[in-house]
């Protein structure tokens, strides 16, 4: 990003500044001159004449407007441009300025001077009075005299209508471009506010009301001068998305304690296998469980358990790439520990706790271990995300999903289901279309991961050029640039996916051995391929961090694919799910135990300590 420079003839001292007014401009050169002669001849006229400063906050122009302020600034010592390379947004720029600007009141407008600039001085006053700590001029108050076309009125009286609403704001007009701020409370505010661009100013108004700053609303005579540079469509839907975050944030995830969170998540599972009843008879499901093959049952979790050596050993590839060099043995436990921590605790709690093992143990600094987690969850994701995909379009392909289709019309739970041959070529485009955007997903993360370019921000800012869109291309390339931990070495990268591959290989066939184990007896290929999706979607279903060890999740995801696509009566389907479950939680906690004990770890130390490092490194990257 462009670095912000202050562009003035000569260094000039501004002791005696007590209002500073910025004017944020992008491509202003037809109107930058008189705006600032105005703005500087209407001060005059209530301030003593060295008691002010006016700076252009230049937004990355690529018009004449840098070379006119530079000149403004040349000829005037109370006048100031401070440039920037590239965009920084609106509210970037007004935030840059502020910071540099030597005024107790910062009072912005904007340039194309819609406000009538009569009620200036009641706004610089109200907040250089001392009476407020901030002001805002507004264009829906009574009093108030504005024209304005119905393509800006009623936008806009939606949106203030929803913030009014979510973020429970007193105000009537939130973007009106004609605003105070006492320098105590955008100190205050302006490490909270995240968003830079139209944004800005609804979020500070907002955060100074819950902050317990004292604002003022004010009517104001207004009048719109030339088009608007909002984009109706891209800004309009992009500060959406923000009333959303910023409700989150100041409503809900304060109330997100740990208590709450362990609540809701044994809520949800208690929902779901209730919901489950509705549909099957638990008694049937018991039945079905108590017939189980206690020989294959015991398999299914010998099969499983060696999945863990094969993580043990991704991850030392993974560490590896790092540059940390540690035993298979010593991270299989690692592992193990961290694993236990997400069947006990929700929110997927445990996923950080491996950082502060291998910190603990082994001398690995944290932003190396929670990196090291987030290249095994990336790869997981997309080798989860590859199996469905590959098995969708196999089954579509071969016919299968005919032959499934034609199975359940025949009566499968014991009801007659129709099925004509529509449905059937719909179920197949449909099926087929999701694996092909499945393994297409897969395949574009990797070749982006090994790419040069970046393509990643210029396809989000199609969508839209606020904030929002830019925290979504940050968490994306975040994701990538995971990735490409590994994938700039080829060897790394295709052990670390082979092994992937591999581990999720093992954990379908450990679901195959259940489900003989419960006598299902059915054609073993289309037994592999449903296996192979129902796991898949099961495992994706837990990502979401709702409910300890996805339980409930899990089991909903496996059984309604493994009953809609395998001729697998309903209640054989969910105790499966059950059974499968349990046999890999079992080996998950008798592994996280053993884990434990021998590595001399707390769970509960584990899990507190890395929660307070993750929310350290969240607020220094904020």
């Amino acid at each position: 990003m462009g670095r912000p420079t202050d562009r003035r003839s000569e260094p000039v001292a501004h002791s005696g500044v007590e209002v500073s007014v910025v004017l944020p401009a992008y491509n202003e050169e037809r109107t930058i001159e008189n705006t600032v002669r105005v703005t500087v001849e209407t001060l005059e006229g209530f301030l003593p004449t060295d008691a002010f400063e006016v700076i252009v906050a230049e937004d990355g122009c690529d018009d004449r407007t840098p070379e006119i302020a530079t000149q403004m600034a040349d000829e005037d010592d109370r006048i100031r441009h401070y440039h920037s390379d590239e965009r920084l947004g609106r509210g970037g720029a007004l935030e840059r300025a502020f910071a540099a600007a030597d005024g107790e009141t910062l009072v912005y407008f904007d340039t194309d001077l819609a406000t009538d600039m009569r009620h200036l001085e009641e706004l610089v006053e109200r907040v250089r009075s001392g009476e407020y700590d901030v002001a805002t001029g507004s264009r829906w108050m009574p009093d108030h005299v504005a024209k304005r076309p119905v393509k800006r009125g009623f936008p806009s009286q939606v949106y203030n209508g929803l913030v009014r609403t979510f973020l429970r704001s007193d105000l009537r007009d939130h973007q009106c471009g004609f605003k105070a701020f006492s320098r105590t409370a955008f100190e205050a505010l302006r490490d909270d506010v995240e968003d830079n661009h139209w944004f800005w100013d609804t979020e500070m108004l907002v955060r100074a009301q819950r902050a317990g700053f004292r604002v003022s609303e004010f009517a104001v005579d207004w009048e719109p001068k030339g088009d608007t540079k909002v984009d109706l469509v891209r800004d309009i839907l992009g500060m959406g998305s923000q009333i959303l975050r910023t409700w989150w944030q100041l409503s809900v995830r304060p109330r997100i304690t740990q208590r709450v969170t362990i609540a809701a998540g044994l809520l949800l599972t208690v929902a779901a296998v209730a919901l489950m009843t509705l549909y099957i008879d638990p008694s049937e499901v018991l039945s079905v469980l108590g017939e189980a093959n206690p020989a294959l049952v015991a398999a299914a979790a010998g099969i499983y358990i060696l999945s863990w050596p094969l993580r043990g050993m991704r991850y030392r590839d993974i560490l590896r790439e790092l540059g940390y060099r540690e035993s298979a043995s010593f991270l299989t436990g690692a592992i193990f520990i961290s694993q236990t921590g997400n069947l006990v605790f929700p929110a997927r709690a445990g996923d950080a706790v491996r950082a502060y093992v291998v910190k603990a143990r082994r001398g690995i600094p944290y932003p190396s271990g929670f990196a090291s987690l987030a290249v095994e969850r990336v790869f997981d994701l997309l080798t989860i995300a590859g199996l469905a995909g590959v098995v969708l379009v196999g089954l579509a392909a071969t016919g299968g999903l005919a032959d499934i289709a034609t199975v359940l019309a025949t009566g499968v739970s014991g009801g007659s289901v129709q099925v004509s041959a529509n449905d059937v070529r719909t179920v197949a485009y449909v099926a087929t279309g999701v694996g092909i955007v499945a393994i297409a997903g897969v395949v574009g993360i990797a070749l982006s991961a090994r790419a040069d370019r970046n393509f990643v921000r210029a396809f989000v800012g199609r969508f839209s050029s606020d904030s929002y869109v830019e925290y979504v291309a940050d968490v994306i390339e975040q994701f990538v640039s995971d990735l490409q931990a590994v994938a700039g070495n080829r060897t790394a990268f295709g052990l670390v996916g082979v092994s992937s591959l591999a581990i999720w290989t093992v954990d379908v066939v450990t679901a195959i051995a259940v489900l003989y184990a419960l006598g299902v007896d059915i054609d073993p290929v289309v037994l592999v391929g449903v296996a192979f999706f129902a796991v898949s979607v099961g495992n994706l279903a837990k990502v979401l961090p709702l409910s300890p060890g996805g339980v409930g999740l899990y089991e909903i995801a496996f059984t309604v694919f493994m009953a809609a696509l395998a001729p697998v009566a309903p209640a054989t389907a969910l105790a499966a799910a059950v059974l499968d479950h349990a046999v890999k939680n079992a080996v998950t906690l008798v592994g996280g135990i053993v884990s434990m004990l021998s590595l001399n770890v707390s769970l509960t130390t584990a899990v507190e300590e890395s929660a307070d490092v993750r929310e350290r490194e969240l607020a220094e990257s904020e």
